[in-house]
């Protein structure tokens, strides 16, 4: 194999141990098959006993087992840059009965055939193994044949494969979105009947990774089958909402507040995307793919419209209106990252707090004419710190580039004022790609205009400010002057 494994130890313990026997197994198999790019390395030795195999290991470098019980051993190699390699005995599992993550009882035996240990996993595209000393190929449940044909498919009955485990619920969806694949009718039924028992027995925050996971490898998918299979239903009830809420259609004629926040993450997640980064200014330093709090904020941006939706009809307004839902929004958010511990994703955490600040500020440019605010509203929002100001701009984007006016005349074009205001800011400031520090602070002004401390001093540093960013003053001098003869100011 030529998969550049680093795994140069192989030998080595053959030599020292001949019945050894060493397989590739779980996911990098499958996407290996896939040809798809995999980082986790998965392996399972027969022929060598646990105790022998730690001895030879921790010659060749660092050696962490994890839980005895569980037979499974963290290892990473001297001078090896990739993550740690699992390495098991042969496994074979017995559930509790409760479906809840890791109520099993394991038993190793490194004598156990392979195609034991490949019995207990939970998809036959993930019960595949390859001897990687002969190349052979162990697949007894056809994980080739459904690769090929793209299907998920559980290992046995489907309904005794969940009850193991009710996380495999959320998983067959995640690998339904990462690799864009159905789920055979009898998995998908055994879902179905199944969902409602996720809560109170799968973690929290296993909840949240799936659901994660999901909505970064391919949103649109991840809406259509967390939605139909009731998996929303089960882990965030305050999106279902979404569906069937009106917009008014001179603004939204791209449908409810559903198919609205369906379209802004299928334009986050496509070449709309990669249109609008090539705007944005080189201070940004935008990623090829956006955030994973950008998809969740996407994801909720709109979650208030359903409570505080008025109407006409109702409410005696001029036309459809969501008055405060940016907030409430946010506070909805909060709860949603917290109930599922978003911060505590691998890979793709989620930052609670600027999911919520995105969510309150994403009717920044559209609440008042951009043309009317201020470069301090411009710095602070854009410029002040870089990451910020990126993720905004795209939520600006995701949001805007899915609000199509029935009237295309109509069509404002908000982000694009914003990035003009901002070329302009720092056009003003020479070329340069960070704007200049204050000319002066809160201290220098009470000492300078023999004032006392209080919320006064806070206007008068963002008039200063407002001024210096409108190029009219350049030193401190001239900004006590400002001060002093800016009568109305004081």
């Amino acid at each position: 194999m030529n998969h550049n494994l680093q795994l140069n130890w192989l030998k080595p313990l053959c030599k020292a141990h001949p019945t050894a026997e060493i397989f590739l197994v779980g996911g990098m198999v499958r996407d290996l098959i896939l040809k798809r790019e995999s980082k986790d390395i998965d392996l399972v030795v027969r022929g060598v006993p646990m105790t022998k195999l730690i001895a030879f290991l921790k010659t060749r470098g660092a050696v962490d087992v994890v839980g005895k019980t569980f037979g499974v051993i963290k290892f990473t190699h001297k001078g090896a840059a990739q993550p740690q390699i699992d390495i098991a005995l042969p496994r074979t599992e017995h559930a509790g009965g409760s479906g809840a993550y890791r109520d099993v009882a394991v038993t190793f035996n490194h004598l156990l055939p392979i195609e034991d240990d490949l019995s207990r996993r939970d998809f036959t595209i993930n019960a595949i193994a390859l001897n990687i000393l002969t190349g052979e190929i162990i697949d007894p449940f056809g994980g080739r044949a459904d690769i090929r044909a793209k299907i998920i498919r559980t290992v046995g009955k489907p309904a005794e494969r969940f009850a193991e485990d009710y996380t495999r619920l959320l998983r067959a969806l995640r690998f339904a979105c990462q690799l864009n694949f159905e789920i055979e009718p009898a998995t998908a039924r055994a879902i179905k009947k199944l969902l409602p028992k996720i809560n109170g027995t799968v973690p929290s925050e296993l909840i949240g990774r799936e659901l994660v996971k999901s909505l970064y490898a391919h949103p649109v998918r991840c809406m259509e089958l967390w939605d139909s299979f009731g998996a929303f239903k089960q882990v965030i009830p305050e999106l279902l909402k979404m569906h069937k809420c009106p917009q008014p259609r001179n603004f939204h004629d791209e449908g409810d507040v559903w198919q609205h926040t369906v379209l802004a993450l299928k334009n986050l997640h496509g070449a709309p995307y990669q249109k609008f980064i090539k705007k944005l200014p080189a201070l940004y330093d935008a990623p090829k793919k956006a955030s994973p709090t950008q998809y969740v904020a996407t994801l909720l941006h709109d979650v208030a419209k359903p409570l505080t939706i008025q109407t006409p009809e109702k409410h005696g307004v001029d036309r459809i209106r969501f008055t405060g839902h940016d907030i409430e929004g946010g506070k909805v958010a909060r709860v949603v990252a917290e109930r599922l511990r978003l911060s505590s994703v691998e890979g793709v955490n989620v930052d609670t707090d600027l999911l919520v600040w995105l969510i309150d500020h994403h009717l920044l440019a559209v609440q008042a004419d951009v043309a009317d605010l201020k470069e301090t509203t411009i710095e602070k929002y854009f410029l002040r710190d870089a990451v910020r100001g990126r993720e905004l701009l795209t939520m600006l984007f995701a949001d805007g580039s899915a609000t199509i006016p029935s009237n295309p005349k109509d069509n404002k074009r908000h982000l694009d004022d914003v990035l003009a205001r901002i070329r302009r800011l720092l056009k003003t400031r020479g070329g340069r790609q960070q704007l200049p520090a204050p000319l002066i602070n809160g201290t220098e002004i009470m000492i300078a205009l023999k004032l006392p401390s209080g919320p006064k001093i806070g206007e008068l540093l963002n008039a200063v400010r407002e001024a210096q960013l409108a190029g009219n003053i350049k030193t401190k001098k001239e900004a006590v002057n400002f001060l002093v003869d800016s009568k109305n100011i004081l």
